[in-house]
């Protein structure tokens, strides 16, 4: 039995899978008064309500009652977002430490930038090359040049290899004069500011008076980002809600990297690594269906004093009847969701325009 809407309880066999009747509420006194009028019910498969539970035991005294494994894998979800919230300050990665053996950071001493004779990206490449130069002949690994000039490392160890920049300038870099000449300076100075966006840029310099075409813009910033490759963007903090469902998520599910950040974040946070051992746990207790041991496992929750998981873990115990039924059978009241999605699509159909009598009509028809 489920709410199938605001007001209405569904009556669903769990044998046949078909919907048996639809109670205008779910009140104590209309559920437990339909059970007495049917008798033979054997078990009852619900979620945790006590309106439910109550109602169970009045209208159908000797029957079983099994907690929905839904409704139980849905609370414990919520038990561990919570206890995630109270750890979010900690699942950002935190900075690096510089390594003992990484060499000392050797900043160049200021020097006035040099006149741009060609306004070129070439010019870019001789200051590039002759600032990563400087920083190797005081010692400094490529590392700690690429963090110091902001750059790829894959770009300062081709500016390593290289004794003279022209060895960078070849074919269409050098020597041949473009319609889009005047405006590169333009160009080299916001794609350093990030905007690579080639649509972008040719309409910012053809407000600027540039006669040419697009494609030629593209070319052009297609050669930038060959010479001058981005960083990697950083990896994308995680939220409460990832690290929820990573916990939650079978280990066997979970994609590498997840699994990876997964495993650094409970390196850091030993709450949330005995969290998630508890999790797993009782997946494989409701798995395979072994509800006998569920007082360990409530015995274990309640030692590691985690306050989200030692509520839900009382809960259980208020109806741990229930509970170890519903992990210990095989009975589901899964099928309860998609008859409640069929009486929603009803329901609508009808709004405004009838009653709770003729929509009972139309659901039971269509069971």
């Amino acid at each position: 039995m489920s709410k199938g809407h605001v007001y209405a309880t569904v009556l669903v066999d769990i044998e046949t899978r078909r919907v048996v009747d639809l109670l205008p509420n779910r009140t104590i006194e209309t559920v437990s008064a339909w059970l007495a009028a049917h008798p033979g019910v054997e078990v009852i498969c619900r979620d945790r309500s006590a309106s439910f539970g109550e109602a169970g035991r009045l209208g159908a005294p000797d029957a079983i009652h099994a907690a929905d494994r839904y409704h139980l894998w849905k609370n414990l979800a919520e038990a561990v977002e919570k206890t995630v919230v109270q750890h979010r300050a900690l699942l950002p990665q935190p900075p690096p430490e510089p390594g003992p053996g990484e060499p000392p950071i050797v900043p160049l001493p200021p020097q006035p930038a040099p006149t741009r004779s060609t306004g070129r990206l070439a010019d870019r490449v001789r200051e590039q090359h002759a600032a990563v130069h400087a920083f190797i002949t005081e010692g400094a690994g490529l590392k700690t040049i690429a963090r110091e000039l902001g750059l790829a490392r894959n770009t300062v160890r081709r500016y390593a290899h290289a004794n003279d920049p022209e060895e960078l300038l070849v074919g269409r870099w050098t020597g041949r004069a473009s319609i889009l000449d005047p405006f590169k300076p333009h160009l080299d100075q916001r794609f350093a500011q990030g905007c690579t966006n080639a649509r972008r840029l040719f309409e910012e310099i053809a407000q600027r008076g540039y006669p040419g075409k697009e494609q030629i813009v593209r070319k052009y910033v297609h050669q930038l980002r060959l010479a001058f490759p981005r960083q990697d963007p950083p990896r994308r903090r995680p939220s409460v809600r990832d690290v929820t469902s990573w916990i939650t998520r079978h280990p066997d599910r979970l994609d590498a990297e997840y699994a990876q950040q997964l495993k650094e974040i409970l390196d850091r946070v030993p709450a949330l690594a005995a969290t998630t051992g508890h999790v797993r746990t009782f997946a494989e207790l409701m798995n395979n269906r072994r509800g006998r041991q569920l007082k360990e496992w409530i015995a274990a929750v309640q030692a590691d004093q985690i306050p989200a998981l030692n509520t839900f873990a009382a809960g259980l115990l208020q109806d741990l009847d229930a509970v170890v039924a519903g992990l210990s059978l095989d009975y589901s009241s899964g099928a309860v969701e998609g008859h409640n999605n069929k009486i929603k699509m009803l329901k609508r159909q009808m709004f405004g325009r009838a009653g709770f009598d003729l929509l009972r009509k139309r659901v039971l028809n269509a069971a």
